[in-house]
């Protein structure tokens, strides 16, 4: 490109120079030619004069008088009738430039000059302008090239980008040219960029939180599979199949609550559930694994409660919740249900030794933990809460408290708070 900017450049100049070139050396050389045939002319005028004027008073002819009006190096000659002809100067030869006047009363004045001034004036007129022509020729390649870097490597930049736009790495580059069209082209690229970037960090969102979510739902489907495949009870299988099916619906749940949340966070399915219901199921769920652990797992609170929001989300928010609590907290693991406002709340505390100072305000973030595991849990919970309308927040660090906050349903008759066990 930078090329065909050159030739095309250097093509637009020779056509000029050589249109005006070709023209002003024409004009010059005329102008310069009539130039001296004027001045030759005038001297010739100017000599007769002086002739006749000494012709009509008597007076006598000097040559050395007429040598006066004439420039040096031309050549003069005066014929008057009945006198022999008197020269002045040296006759020159060659091409000449030559003006003849005659008189009234027969005399004639030839002058003339040589061409050779003439012809060194034009040469140095066409040297003149040929330096003229070589300093566009030289301006315009320099200019060329300035704008043909200008743009080129420009484009250069915008093509680099494109690839590794092509091959992965969506950073934008935020480089701007002072060119409208090209920075048009960069502000399109890194806008795709931008989206592209976006793209690519939810889906290696949703792969991470559905790794995460899907671990624990999984082991547990895993754990009633191995207890049909050692009972030879039809009880039990059908109890543990029914149990089995139920955590499958689960985890299709899941999987679309994760979908959901990867294309729109704030789209949400909330409805009115019983709150009492996925309390009790997510107690029932995780007791085995607390059992197997040496703890427990309890809840108490304010019973009959109704909810707005998804209830397979609210259940992923506490699977989440007491997991975190399995993992990282220790004794008694207690859900307790109660009303504030308008407003329904599940909390959930352990005996642990609780979260760590430097965490507190930053525990819901994103790869924030303070036990070596992933920090994906309390974000992807965080999410889900807020995807309903709800809130989850850390209400006290020690020992723990988290508290999620769901709008409810009122109703006219007022539940006991009691401890179920």
């Amino acid at each position: 490109m930078r090329r065909r900017l050159i030739n095309s450049t250097l093509a637009v100049v020779l056509v000029v120079i050589a249109v005006f070139g070709v023209s002003l050396v024409i004009v010059e050389s005329r102008t310069i030619s009539n130039s001296a045939q004027e001045s030759v002319d005038s001297e010739a005028l100017r000599l007769i004069s002086v002739v006749e004027s000494r012709l009509l008073g008597s007076e006598r002819i000097n040559p050395a008088l007429l040598a006066e009006q004439i420039t040096s190096k031309r050549y003069a000659l005066v014929e008057i009738p009945g006198r022999a002809p008197l020269e002045i100067g040296t006759r020159p030869t060659g091409r000449v430039i030559s003006s003849t006047v005659e008189g009234e009363q027969g005399e004639r004045v030839t002058v003339e000059e040589s061409s050779t001034a003439v012809t060194r004036e034009v040469g140095r007129t066409l040297m003149i302008i040929g330096a003229v022509a070589l300093l566009a020729i030289v301006s315009a390649v320099l200019l060329a090239v300035r704008q043909a870097n200008k743009l080129a490597s420009p484009l250069t930049d915008l093509a680099e980008t494109a690839e590794r736009l092509g091959s992965g790495d969506p950073r934008p580059r935020h480089k701007r040219y002072g060119v409208p069209e090209l920075d048009r082209v960069a502000d399109v690229l890194d806008s795709s960029a931008e989206r592209i970037a976006r793209m690519l960090t939810a889906e290696r969102r949703l792969a991470a939180d559905a790794s995460h979510q899907l671990r624990t739902p999984l082991t547990a489907l895993s754990m009633r599979i191995e207890e049909i495949s050692v009972t030879d009870d039809p009880d039990t299988v059908k109890e543990e199949a029914n149990i089995a099916l139920t955590q499958v619906e689960r985890l299709t749940d899941v999987v679309e609550r994760l979908l959901t949340n990867a294309r729109d966070p704030r789209t949400g399915s909330a409805v009115v559930f019983d709150l009492d219901e996925v309390v009790k199921q997510q107690v029932e769920e995780w007791r085995p694994a607390y059992r197997g652990e040496g703890r427990a797992i309890v809840r108490s609170g304010k019973q009959g409660l109704r909810a707005v929001g998804t209830p397979g989300a609210v259940a992923q928010v506490l699977a989440a919740l007491i997991e975190n609590s399995l993992m990282h907290g220790g004794g008694t693991v207690a859900l307790r249900t109660r009303v504030t406002g308008n407003q329904a709340v599940i909390e959930v505390t352990d005996e642990g030794p609780g979260v760590p100072p430097d965490l507190g305000a930053r525990i819901f973030e994103r790869t924030i933990s303070g036990r070596n595991s992933t920090g994906i849990g309390l974000a992807v919970a965080r999410d889900l809460a807020e995807a309903d309308g709800g809130r989850l927040e850390l209400l006290q660090q020690q020992p723990p408290v988290f508290a999620l906050f769901l709008s409810r349903v009122a109703l006219n008759r007022q539940e006991p708070e009691r401890p179920v066990r």
